[in-house]
């Protein structure tokens, strides 16, 4: 099994092996060109994220600065927002379902280095995945931890960070980040009385 396998399976793998300073250099390259193209510029963004990340839908938005790892292995689904200084850390997969709203200075980082100095200075590390279902809104400067898994129809508060499995249909938040009750219909009652005007 080659490095990047193990990689991708996550099991402990070799970070110098052959190939991947190389591509951690062209994704660098187009995160570099779009966190410098002129904001009215959309065209020009949406290709670059089309070139860089694994998967779109049809429609997104991104504000710079962006940062990622590698991009291949990041996946968007549709209605897709993420605000300023993203950072996403993807030797691992990262996937987001549809209508996913992230505030800004959030990170994703799928990277898990050993806890074991002399296995750390070897340069092993482990990539766990992490899954973000359907309608997922994050406050500001969230921090998502390797391996975890997000449901549909949560809202992530900000400054959280998320080092462990969030169930559907929640309200999140907290260092580290806990369950603090369920969404319901009366969550829509702020708003309900403005749109029907």
């Amino acid at each position: 099994m080659t490095e990047q396998e193990k990689c991708a399976c996550g099991l402990p793998y070799d970070t110098l092996f052959a190939g991947r300073e190389e591509a951690h250099l062209a994704c660098a390259d187009l995160c570099y060109d779009y966190n410098h193209t002129r904001p009215s510029d959309l065209a020009a963004r949406e290709t670059i994220i089309r070139t860089l990340f694994g998967k779109t839908g049809e429609r997104f938005y991104i504000e710079p600065n962006l940062f990622c790892g590698f991009g291949f292995n990041i996946e968007i689904g549709e209605n897709f927002f993420m605000n300023n200084n993203g950072v996403l850390v993807d030797p691992g997969k990262i996937i987001f379902g549809d209508n996913v709203f992230i505030g800004p200075n959030c990170s994703f980082y799928t990277a898990l280095h050993p806890l074991d100095a002399a296995l750390r200075n070897q340069n092993l590390e482990i990539a766990l995945p992490i899954h973000v279902g359907s309608d997922v809104w994050f406050g500001g400067n969230c921090v998502v931890l390797p391996g975890v898994t997000i449901g549909s129809n949560v809202v992530i508060g900000a400054g959280s960070l998320v080092n462990h499995d969030i169930p559907d249909g929640v309200v999140a938040f907290g260092n580290p980040c806990k369950v603090r009750r369920a969404i319901t219909s009366a969550d829509r009652e702020p708003y309900s009385r403005h749109l029907a005007d």
